[in-house]
Parts: structure tokens; sequence; C-alpha cells
């Protein structure tokens, strides 16, 4: 006659614990691809604002053409156009801080309070959403800079 040697409690164990690891395993895997991306975005650079073409728009309109011979005006950029605010750091009790502030289209870099962003214009102050620049450090701000909305 042959008798059983194992025991019904262990087999019993060992589905349970074989079931419970694949249990887990699904709910971890689960969490882990539903979980939004880790880590911040890169900033986003706004592009500079088109400035229209007003002598097409005037010869699209019907307009008399140029005279033969006269060149074309290039557009000119507005002061405000060229400069872009992605951040600010302002020290609320020192007055001081920095701005994040990108030139002509070009990657951001930062600015302290006092500082030449261009020659011509200093960073003079810093609000929570805003810079304002101007020709020195002491005079009126002739350019205030807000940082654009976020969707």
């Amino acid at each position: 006659m042959v008798t059983n040697t194992y025991s019904k409690w262990g087999v019993r164990l060992g589905t349970l614990a074989l079931w419970a690891a694949a249990g887990v395993s699904v709910v971890f895997w689960g969490l882990r691809l539903s979980a939004p991306a880790a880590g911040p975005g890169a900033p986003v650079v706004l592009p500079a604002s088109v400035v229209p073409d007003a002598q097409a728009l005037a010869r699209l309109l019907g307009a008399a053409p140029e005279a033969p011979g006269a060149a074309p005006a290039a557009p000119v950029a507005s002061l405000a156009s060229r400069f872009v605010l992605i951040g600010v750091l302002s020290g609320r009790s020192s007055g001081g801080g920095a701005a994040l502030i990108a030139v002509d289209g070009k990657p951001a870099k930062p600015f302290r309070v006092g500082a030449a962003v261009e020659e011509g214009l200093v960073l003079q102050a810093l609000g929570p959403r805003q810079a304002q620049l101007g020709p020195d450090a002491a005079g009126p701000a002739t350019l205030t800079l807000d940082m654009p909305l976020q969707r």
C-alpha cells in the first residue's frame, strides 16, 4: 500500500503564496503604468509675437502700390516683443531677487535686480509675476514684463 507523504496543507499554502504574489504583481504594475510621468517639465518659451506687414495688408485691401524703386520698409520689432519673462524669484524682505528673461527668442538667462539685461536696460524691480526694466536702476520703468498665464 502506498502512503501519502505530503501534507494537504503544504500544497494549499504554496498555492496561496503563488496567487498572492501574482496579485501583488498585478497591483504593482497597474499602479506603475497608470501613474503620470514623473519630473517637472521644461519651461516653455513662447514665440515672439508676429508683426503684420502693413504694406502687404494695404495692397490686399486695394491700396495703390508703392512707387517703383522704393524699398519696402522692414518691420521693426517693438521693445516689449523682444523680451519674454519666464520666471521670477523675488526677495520680499530684501527687495532683491532674480528673473529669468529670454531676449530675442534665445534661451532664458537669470538676471539679478540691478543687472543690465541689454545695453540701456536694467532690471529695476520684481513683483510676484512681473519684472520692470528701465534705463537705470533709479529712474522710472520704461518696460514692464508680465509672466504668461499658464493653462
